[in-house]
């Protein structure tokens, strides 16, 4: 490993409540307080030097699902976009719902992972809802939290049983809030587009009752659960009632949802095609003034690619999810810094140092010590959204103008991405 020295940098660590022009020093693959002896320095010229970025909720599809995306291809696309650790989903095929199948997964990720990547655990047998995964043992196997996303439980009395024996082995429960019976059906949100484009409706009444459950039940059992990519303004003020009388609830929001509305599929584009679905402008104002006064606590992609063959359809057919891990930051800083509804060093917390505590991993700080993870932004920079490291392309951005460009990623103080030159392993 290089010992080396960014110089000149606009450095933001929120964890340690930093803004101002510095250098940053690496040594053995970790930050220290002083130039090593012989280090390399590099010039930053001013651009942004902020922690990489945490992504807590992102499907890399492999194993069983590799014509989408695989743990090279979703991690490379990760670095492209700062992003030096990523928390997978559970639902692949077959899920990660048991020890053996978390030790596939890890010398999977061993031998192709581009950036960190962490496991969670199902809280389901097969995700299917009917009987609790062996919780203690996927904890034992290193899974650091459980969810059964892409799908919710919807059996209260076995969700109350996964908090209480999640808290006893101390995981996180993470959340898909979906209710069944009223989005069944459901393609976008209930509402102006979903009667112009004579689609059924999905209510955010699916959500809302999810979300209530999930409160009462961590009053009820003083567990943790984490409320996963919210989309209604009456979940978040659900939640924020919650914290307010001390309930152990957190809560996401997505890029895409900060940014886009139900009108993003006008023209049947099926790449604004999501669970939960993009919904009205109150929905998205609610969600940044969420962010904003700490109701919603990190900004998660949720990453979901899927293949040609799987959008390229019916819009009643076609799949529901996008990629996100390139653009991430870049459509965040647009829709909540650049807008100046949100200082730059709030929006990295919500990206970095607020995830990172959330599941208790060793990332999202620039700390003496932490491991040398971070990313150089050149905020000025203006670009096409052209090229995706992803096997999948199913993004409402491509070909679109974005800002806040990623210029360089590094990982254990490795540099593995750079824009000028692509991914580096």
């Amino acid at each position: 490993m290089k010992n080396f020295t960014i110089k000149n940098a606009r450095v933001v660590d929120p964890a340690n409540n930093v803004d101002k022009i510095a250098d940053v020093h690496v040594s053995n693959g970790k930050f220290v307080s002083q130039s090593p002896d012989g280090a390399e320095a590099i010039d930053a010229n001013g651009m942004l030097l902020i922690p990489g970025i945490v992504d807590i909720h992102a499907h890399l599809r492999e194993p069983g699902q590799t014509s989408k995306e695989t743990i090279r291809t979703g991690t490379s696309a990760a670095a492209a976009g700062g992003i030096t650790s990523v928390v997978a989903m559970p639902n692949t095929v077959p899920a990660v719902d048991n020890t053996a199948t978390v030790k596939l997964v890890d010398e999977l990720i061993k031998q192709n992972a581009v950036v960190k990547v962490y496991q969670t655990g199902c809280i389901t047998e097969g995700r299917a809802g009917q009987k609790l995964a062996p919780i203690g043992s996927l904890k034992n196997a290193g899974v650091v939290a459980i969810t059964d996303d892409g799908g919710c439980v919807q059996n209260n009395e076995l969700m109350l049983n996964a908090l209480q024996y999640a808290d006893m082995f101390g995981l996180l429960v993470m959340d898909h809030c979906q209710e069944a019976t009223l989005t069944a059906k459901g393609q976008v949100h209930e509402g102006e587009w979903s009667y112009k484009l004579g689609l059924a409706g999905w209510p955010s009444a699916g959500e809302d009752l999810i979300v209530s459950r999930d409160v009462i039940l961590s009053h009820y059992t003083g567990a943790r659960v984490h409320l996963q990519h919210l989309s209604s303004g009456y979940s978040i003020d659900i939640v924020r009632r919650a914290k307010a009388r001390g309930i152990k609830v957190s809560a996401e929001a997505t890029p895409h949802h900060i940014a886009l509305t139900a009108a993003a599929c006008d023209g049947f584009n099926t790449n604004a095609k999501m669970n939960p679905p993009l919904r009205d402008e109150s929905d998205r104002l609610s969600i940044i003034k969420g962010l904003c006064d700490g109701t919603i606590d990190v900004i998660a992609t949720d990453h979901a690619p899927h293949s040609v063959n799987d959008k390229d359809k019916e819009f009643d057919y076609a799949a529901f999810g996008i990629i996100g891990f390139e653009t991430s930051f870049s459509v965040c800083y647009e829709a909540l810094v650049k807008s100046g509804l949100m200082p730059l060093e709030k929006l990295v917390a919500l990206m970095t140092c607020n995830p990172a505590k959330l599941l208790n991993l060793d990332a999202g700080t620039l700390s003496c010590g932490a491991p040398a993870d971070f990313a150089l932004i050149d905020l000025d920079a203006e670009y096409v959204y052209e090229k995706t490291f992803s096997r999948s392309s199913n993004s409402p951005w491509l070909g679109k103008k974005l800002c806040a460009k990623v210029m360089q990623t590094f990982v254990n103080g490795r540099r593995v991405y750079t824009a000028e030159n692509g991914v580096e392993v």
